[in-house]
């Protein structure tokens, strides 16, 4: 069974042995040093993307690194049989409680869709208004359904799906609700939005592991941009102004926001 505890102490006993400093070793890993003493205190464990870096500069096996000791030949075996169970144990209980959670999710969408269809026909005979939200709640799960159940990995999946559905999806809206602009105007915002999220998904992929507060505060500064372009597309479609006092209100906040996290990510590598 893995010990966040004993496994912290181990990282710490086998830098000292290298004569690293914490910060050295992150500078190694290119990562904060605060990462590494969440480690050393075992409050967290090394991300799987790191751990072969890390076994390397300690001088050590992935299966040391999960029993927390230095291992013998006889018992290397038998160690990494059981840190192998642990962490497909592990990896079984998320997925069970994400396939648990994805079955709830969509069985509340279905029955969703089974009230808005029932009132429809109730009220009006046939199928009319009801195949609106019915449609959006069928977006909504093709969409939210892969980061539910596979978690962390999913999100990209859900962003894939997003790409691919977000413009039928309009232009099908756009049909049932008689309004043409839905699919003109909201196909080129939704393209636009599309790649903002990709280039955010993108930053927190690269530096999002280990300064979460770094790519939050550079999700603000690209938030900014990202307002400005779109006003500037609804300016030249629906005749609105690029900037008014709300939209300068924004760019204020969201230069604060920015400012607060990488002075927070800043004080954090100080300690």
């Amino acid at each position: 069974m893995m010990n966040q505890t004993e496994i912290g102490k181990f990282i710490a006993k086998c830098r000292k042995e290298k004569k690293l400093t914490q910060t050295q070793l992150a500078e190694k890993l290119n990562i904060t040093d605060r990462a590494v003493s969440k480690w050393e205190t075992g409050k967290s464990m090394p991300d799987s993307s790191i751990m072969l870096g890390l076994c390397e500069i300690l001088g050590i096996t992935v299966n040391e690194l999960l029993s927390g000791e230095k291992i013998d030949m006889e018992s290397y075996e038998k160690k990494a049989d059981e840190n192998l169970i642990t962490l497909k144990k592990k990896d079984e209980n998320n997925m069970t409680k994400n396939v648990i959670i994805s079955i709830l999710f969509s069985a509340t969408l279905l029955i969703g869709i089974m009230v808005c269809l029932i009132c429809n026909i109730a009220l009006s005979g046939n199928l009319t208004w009801s195949l609106i939200p019915v449609s959006s709640i069928v977006f909504a799960w093709v969409v939210s359904f892969p980061g539910i159940v596979l978690g962390k990995r999913g999100i990209i999946v859900s962003l894939i799906s997003l790409s691919i559905f977000i413009v039928p999806y309009l232009f099908l809206l756009g049909s049932l609700i008689k309004v043409k602009e839905v699919f003109s105007i909201g196909a080129v915002v939704a393209v636009t939005s599309i790649v903002f999220l990709w280039i955010i998904a993108a930053v927190f992929i690269r530096i999002g592991k280990e300064r979460k507060l770094v790519a939050l505060g550079t999700t603000f500064l690209l938030t900014i941009p990202f307002m400005i372009i779109i006003n500037v597309i609804l300016s030249k479609m629906i005749d609105e102004p690029v900037l008014d006092v709300w939209d300068m209100l924004s760019i204020f906040l969201l230069l604060i926001f920015a400012f607060v996290c990488f002075i927070c990510d800043y004080a954090q590598k100080r300690d």
